[in-house]
């Protein structure tokens, strides 16, 4: 199975940190001062490196790295 976007739930943002789940339940983490996608919400257990587009990383960035994740386990 190959993930995309539409596999993704995003559940919002609190604290500055946003969160998604799949549709199988596995939740991802991430905040903008991270550079990386976080297994828990406070980010110290990293998953995947999240590669900006620009300079500064943005919730599309995360959510590309998180489907990169998914995807490179498959």
């Amino acid at each position: 199975m190959t993930y995309s976007i539409g596999d993704l739930v995003y559940n919002g943002e609190r604290a500055g940190v946003h969160h998604w789940n799949t549709l199988a339940g596995t939740s991802f983490y991430w905040h903008p001062d991270w550079l990386h996608i976080a297994e828990d919400m406070t980010g110290l257990r990293s998953t995947t490196p999240v590669v900006a587009r620009d300079d500064v990383a943005t919730q599309a960035d995360a959510e590309r790295a998180i489907i990169k994740h998914l995807n490179d386990q498959e």
